[in-house]
């Protein structure tokens, strides 16, 4: 909801820059229209444009690396969930309540992803007791054989593994661009767009460009923040690895 918002102040922003000065501009005085006034506008705005494209470009790539971290460490948890299903199987009969402990774990994660911002407003995650449950069953397999204690042990190994996995997913779901940037952007943006208001004639199909352009620029800025935050929005992290640790389990 706060990218929704940051972008609706960015579509705001770029508008209102451009025709206000559209506007206010055959009201200024004769000194402040003539052309040495227009090329030092223009030179400033360029300098501008040109240093928005270089911030701009870098919260793209940094929104692209978290995605992308995170998707990879979907996909390792996945599997990971796998190999531990594995293991339980390979156990024998014993480990079958900590099996059913994690595929309904699973599918409560899939069904309610878990939101960083959770814990901080004290909601308690469904998922999060089922896999407390499986350390919980874990620990109560009492091993017969010299194997099954080996074996055993390194069940507790991968369920701490996966702990700490999971952790790590949540902890890098709430975004990495800072407010301030995005904040010095809009500002630049904003003068950008002033410039371009100044000297622009009058008429319909000038303010349906700047209608247009900064609808454009506002979307852009919505789906770099949304892909920062990848499970929020309309670009997510696809549950499709998770999907698939379950089908395995299922089998």
């Amino acid at each position: 909801m706060e990218s929704v918002w940051i972008a609706a102040g960015v579509f705001v922003c770029l508008l209102s820059a451009s025709l206000l000065m559209m506007h206010w501009y055959p009201k200024l005085s004769a000194r402040h229209r003539d052309e040495e006034t227009n090329t030092v506008v223009r030179l400033v705005a360029n300098i501008f444009v040109v240093m928005t494209s270089l911030v701009f470009g870098l919260m793209i790539n940094s929104a692209k690396n978290t995605f992308e971290a995170i998707d990879t460490n979907m996909h390792a948890y996945a599997t990971s969930l796998i190999i531990f299903d594995r293991t339980l199987k390979t156990y024998g009969d014993r480990a079958q309540d900590t099996r059913e402990h994690l595929a309904a774990y699973v599918e409560h994660a899939i069904a309610n992803p878990y939101r960083g911002d959770e814990a901080l407003q004290h909601r308690a995650s469904p998922a999060t007791q089922f896999l407390d449950d499986i350390g919980v069953v874990l620990a109560a397999i009492r091993p017969e054989t010299r194997y099954q204690e080996t074996m055993l042990s390194d069940l507790r190994q991968q369920y701490h593994s996966l702990i700490e996995q999971r952790w790590r997913i949540v902890e890098q779901s709430e975004g990495t661009i800072p407010m301030p940037l995005i904040g010095m952007l809009v500002a630049w943006m904003t003068l950008i767009y002033a410039s371009f208001g100044y000297r622009a004639p009058n008429n319909p199909m000038v303010i349906g460009m700047f209608a247009l352009s900064a609808l454009l620029i506002a979307a852009s800025v919505y789906l770099v923040l949304d892909m920062d935050i990848p499970f929020h929005g309309p670009i997510q992290i696809s549950d499709a690895p998770l999907r698939r640790a379950l089908a395995e389990m299922q089998m």
